[in-house]
């Protein structure tokens, strides 16, 4: 049995809770339930309703809480702005936790232009970082994913996302980290805590043990600032979009562009995405399409799987896979990788476009001389998907690459999307499994393969996102979208999720983050890493107050 277990039949709730209020505040505090049913929505469909939510406004109210709750025997679950779309949201593992809603800490504390980092809170966004140094003149930029501009920086680092550009392997560019331990007492890392270091955020791994990892994918701190490195603003950036036209193609694409990434010719990390994965960025499942190909002789074998004719139809121009990418540095630079790319992709069915701002304003102007011709409405429509992968790439966040999470949402896209999108309050049903593999085209159409023989099992289609995140592997991202006002859909994509995820896991293909619904699936075999992150997290927090069940395969387990 855990210690929060053996705590939880004498916990005093009212005299916790007004404790906290007299740490933070009464209007920050917050207990009504209009606000723990907001905070019990989940993309998951996996609503796990909090105790209370406490919003601290710094690190020592956030060390006085966990203090706090530690004397009265209450789970804290923190979190940065809660848009952990797809793996939990902003719901905790198990119900009955206190939420620690670091969103009110959203100081950007420091940029040094000159060795480019800045040093920044939980709550500061990726649409609040870019405007600060847009703003404010600096010439750089930071990483950007496509999550939408409301996300934290933080508390994707903490899940060890990843972006777009050269910094897009986020964990890799960050130096410092200040913590809360479950103790209440503050941590810095690598050399931030000699108090007259003066490279804290420039060399990550100080002297000593390097801790940083401790407190990424695990419950046994509450990072509350880091530095994070900044990208220099480049002097020319290319995107280029790869269309390869069979399935199988791809394999012999992948394996000619990988040793690009390997020499440093292609510095970003590069998507490729299979069509219906290109296809839900631009629209959301067709009802009455489908509702008339049910009447012919090729109905689908469920609601939420589109026929092959009219899936044939809707990707008529999309290739059966898209890679993408950009290149960055001097003019000179660019135009050499370009070469690069083009030479590697002789002798392959892969063909790259390039799209510079020139190409960008071109084909704007003439989009608008078609007018509202079908010509036209085409030609914008790639213009404007061309002009926010540009911002992307210079780290401008754009709520337009969440248009996916609405696949199957009965009402589509909101009005105003992609302004303030927000997949969980909007009822968008969206689970991922995120296997890393190889970075070989065998492995990626093995991953697929195996993933695909479930889909169709249940009758969904398969999304399907490959990212070169490193140099020698690839992050697959597999969507699971589903009708959230269906419980029959969802608990079949439940399911659906559930075998994936098991048969990616026996053959080798391990996930490199899961939803807190597949938390317990991570240790099988009841391995020694993790009875040693056990031995870890009872030291740090013997109490087990912080996040119980979050990377924590055992106690993940009870919450079911």
């Amino acid at each position: 049995m855990t210690a929060m277990n053996e705590l939880r039949g004498a916990i005093d709730h009212r005299a916790a809770l007004a404790d906290m209020t007299a740490a933070v505040g009464a209007p920050h505090l917050l207990t009504d339930q209009a606000t723990l049913a907001r905070y019990a929505r989940s993309t998951s469909a996996r609503p796990v309703r909090p105790l209370a939510v406490a919003r601290p406004a710094d690190a020592a109210q956030v060390a006085q809480l966990v203090r706090i709750a530690a004397t009265h025997g209450i789970a804290v679950y923190p979190l940065s702005t809660g848009k952990n779309w797809g793996y939990g949201d902003a719901c905790a593992v198990g119900a009955g936790q206190l939420i620690l809603d670091l969103s009110r800490m959203n100081r950007i504390v420091q940029v040094d232009a000159e060795l480019a980092y800045a040093v920044i809170e939980p709550g500061v966004t990726q649409h609040q970082l870019s405007s600060f140094l847009e703003e404010q003149g600096y010439p750089l930029w930071a990483d950007c994913t496509g999550a939408g501009p409301d996300t934290s920086y933080i508390g994707n680092i903490m899940e060890r996302g990843f972006g777009h550009s050269p910094y897009g392997n986020r964990l890799q560019h960050v130096a410092g980290m200040q913590v809360v331990l479950a103790s209440g007492e503050i941590l810095e890392t690598g050399f931030g805590h000699y108090r007259q270091a003066r490279a804290a955020h420039l060399f990550p791994y100080g002297v000593g043990p390097f801790l940083d990892g401790l407190f990424t994918q695990s419950n046994m701190g509450i990072v509350t600032r880091l530095g994070i490195w900044l990208m220099p603003r480049a002097e020319c950036v290319n995107h280029f979009l790869c269309s390869v036209p069979a399935h199988g193609d791809i394999a012999a694409v992948v394996n000619a562009l990988r040793p690009l990434r390997l020499d440093g010719s292609l510095r970003s990390i590069l998507h490729i995405g299979n069509d219906l994965r290109v296809l839900s960025g631009g629209r959301v499942f067709p009802h009455a399409e489908l509702a008339r190909a049910a009447a012919t002789d090729d109905p689908a074998p469920s609601g939420a799987r589109l026929p092959p004719a009219l899936r044939a139809q809707l990707c008529e121009g999309l290739g059966a896979w898209t890679v993408s990418g950009a290149l960055y540095g001097s003019a000179a630079q660019v135009a050499l990788a370009r070469k690069a790319v083009k030479r590697a992709l002789r002798g392959t069915r892969g063909r790259a476009r390039f799209v510079t701002e020139r190409s960008l304003r071109l084909g704007a102007l003439a989009g608008r001389l078609l007018g509202d011709s079908e010509a036209g409405r085409r030609l914008r429509a790639q213009v404007a998907l061309g002009a926010s992968l540009f911002e992307v790439n210079r780290g401008v966040p754009n709520g337009r690459f969440l248009a996916g999470a609405y696949w199957r949402r009965r009402g589509g896209l909101p009005a105003g999307f992609p302004q303030g999108a927000d997949p969980a309050r909007d009822g968008c049903g969206l689970l991922w499994v995120s296997p890393v593999l190889p970075l070989r085209g065998e492995d990626l159409l093995a991953v697929h393969a195996l993933a695909e023989a479930e889909f169709a099992r249940f009758g969904f289609d398969l999304f399907a996102t490959f990212s070169m995140i490193n140099e020698r592997s690839l992050g697959g991202v597999l969507t699971v979208a589903y009708d959230r006002d269906d419980p029959e859909e969802t608990a079949r994509a439940r399911a659906c999720h559930d075998a994936v995820f098991a048969r990616l896991f026996e053959a080798g293909y391990i996930p490199y983050r899961v939803g807190n619904h597949a938390m317990a699936a991570l240790d099988p075999a009841g391995d020694t890493y993790w009875r040693t992150v056990a031995a870890l997290k009872g030291a740090l927090d013997p109490r087990g107050i912080l996040a119980p069940g979050r990377y924590q395969p055992g106690e993940a387990a009870r919450f079911g």
